[in-house]
């Protein structure tokens, strides 16, 4: 168990706050047209979660524990992306999290007879692109202007600036700014 990865249990409070965020969730913020993310940030917010300008959470995007959950400005969680965030969530700026990806911060201690919960919270910084339908580990970072491609598994830190692949994912290639033609290779 690392550092950062800790023996995790659950309060009675805890366990009611999402039970009555589950409810909120499937009552007034599930429902909702794809363009109202003012008011599903308003819903998250009021849960604890802290949220930069412009956030995109999309309708079916499942958020665990708003209060575990921090955006930056512009940051999107695209359609039925699963946020199970027992720890901090941490995406940063102009970040895109797609559709059905996995961002999980929790898992147990198969080495123990109880098998406990253990947490470790997952970074992800700016302007970094996690495809379709990947995976992301508890106590990943993922460094700024990544790209993890699509069904890939997240279970160490990937270098910024890197493209990401395979399970488990690794860097195949540096992404690079081209700025004469405004776009990244």
């Amino acid at each position: 168990m690392t550092q950062e990865t800790r023996l995790h249990t659950l309060s009675i409070g805890n366990k009611l706050a999402r039970s009555l965020w589950q409810i909120v969730w499937l009552i007034l913020y599930r429902p909702t047209p794809r363009l109202l993310h003012p008011w599903r940030c308003l819903l998250l917010r009021l849960f604890g979660a802290k949220l930069g300008k412009a956030v995109h959470p999309y309708p079916s995007a499942r958020i665990w524990a708003p209060w575990n959950l921090v955006m930056g400005d512009h940051a999107c969680l695209s359609e039925s992306v699963d946020c199970y965030c027992v720890a901090k969530i941490y995406i940063g700026a102009h970040t895109t999290i797609s559709q059905y990806s996995f961002l999980c911060t929790a898992s147990h201690d198969h080495t123990l007879a109880a098998m406990p919960l253990v947490a470790a919270p997952i970074t992800i910084g700016e302007r970094v692109w996690i495809t379709a339908d990947v995976f992301v580990g508890p106590g990943v970072t993922i460094g700024n202007g990544a790209v993890v491609t699509a069904r890939s598994s997240v279970f160490g830190d990937l270098p910024p600036w890197m493209v990401a692949r395979g399970n488990p994912a690794v860097p195949v290639k540096p992404r690079i700014f081209d700025e004469k033609n405004n776009e990244y290779k």
